[in-house]
């Protein structure tokens, strides 16, 4: 066996970069611990910025007759919470502007009646305030922003004009990328408006499954539970926190009580699928409106276009001790004058 000897020199210079390397280890783990220290410190502080939030609603009022009543002011509302009155910590009056998405349903359902829908959303425009911003979105299994928010309204003629596509429909998708637009344009009142069928091609594959084994149109009925649906409930969630309101124009090509071959799946799935649409325009204020001739399509844009210039604003602080345990916390708003009627969201739930 051969001995080697080291001279102290090189034992030192061995020893030195076995005391760099183990100094190197220890420092990476310190950091990567030091890392997930204020990771999760940065995760609570997070939480705990989270514990306060501005409710703003949408509110429409009418009087006995239906008619919209637009010269109300703050003083005239009060809002309730579970009961409690909140003070209202803002309030914006009905001729306030709004930024709006106008999201076109570009799937292969809208393709026989395209031109009369690119009329009708052009003619929609027309009846926006002036001060109005609004993005032109078109949906199919993708979705693509034509235009943004813009004051232009040759812009979003334009943009109109040039949405084109067919194939699945990913409704719920274009919804919450509406949605993450919307939160960009800050404090100012926002809604979305989209005239689609309603079946939403993952929720309707989803259905399908269910509906299976359904021998009659109550047991296909009973079996989809349309407001259980997470793509659904995302959608509300986020329209809660943001305040938007959403008007779905629904297709008569989506109408269950329309099917020409009607069967138990079918009639549970599209069932399903106008519920949903209901659920999202109860939810957020707004307003399903139901298309029963496409010849209706442009006086029924132009409606909403006009319900939308009857909204109030109205914002108050959440109570600043409430947990976020999911819980659903009712909304009423009364006014004033005991003839009117306001309409609004029936509340949220705690997230």
């Amino acid at each position: 066996m051969k001995t080697v000897t080291l001279s102290t020199t090189a034992f030192e210079i061995l020893l030195i970069r076995a005391l760099r390397v183990s100094v190197f280890g220890i420092a990476i783990v310190l950091l990567c611990f030091g890392t997930a220290v204020v990771s999760r410190a940065q995760n609570e502080d997070e939480t705990i910025r989270t514990t306060v939030s501005l409710v703003q609603l949408n509110v429409g009022v009418v009087d006995r007759q239906g008619r919209a009543v637009t010269s109300l002011s703050r003083s005239d509302f009060a809002v309730y919470e579970d009961g409690v009155k909140q003070s209202i910590s803002s309030f914006e009056p009905a001729f306030a502007p709004f930024s709006l998405v106008l999201l076109l349903d570009m799937s292969g359902s809208t393709v026989s009646f395209r031109q009369q829908l690119k009329l009708a959303s052009t003619r929609f425009l027309d009846a926006l305030a002036p001060e109005d911003r609004v993005a032109v979105i078109q949906f199919n299994a993708k979705i693509k922003k034509l235009s943004d928010f813009t004051h232009d309204r040759r812009a979003s003629a334009y943009a109109i004009e040039i949405a084109d596509g067919a194939g699945e429909t990913h409704l719920y998708d274009a919804l919450k990328y509406a949605l993450k637009e919307l939160e960009k344009e800050g404090k100012r009142r926002k809604a979305i408006v989209t005239l689609t069928d309603g079946l939403d091609t993952e929720m309707r594959n989803e259905d399908r499954r269910v509906v299976a084994r359904a021998k009659t149109d109550e047991e296909a009925l009973t079996a989809i539970k349309p407001q259980t649906s997470a793509p659904l409930n995302a959608v509300l969630n986020a329209a809660d926190r943001l305040g938007v309101t959403i008007y779905p124009l629904a297709l008569p090509s989506g109408d269950p009580k329309r099917l020409p071959l009607p069967g138990p799946d079918i009639t549970g799935i599209y069932a399903a699928a106008r519920t949903r649409l209901q659920s999202v325009a109860d939810r957020t204020g707004g307003r399903l409106t139901e298309i029963n001739r496409l010849d209706q399509m442009s006086r029924l844009y132009a409606e909403v276009a006009a319900d939308l210039r009857t909204l109030y604003t109205v914002a108050y602080q959440a109570p600043v001790d409430r947990p976020r345990d999911g819980k659903w916390h009712e909304i009423r708003v009364e006014v004033a004058h005991p003839e009117l009627i306001a309409r609004t969201r029936p509340g949220y739930f705690a997230r």
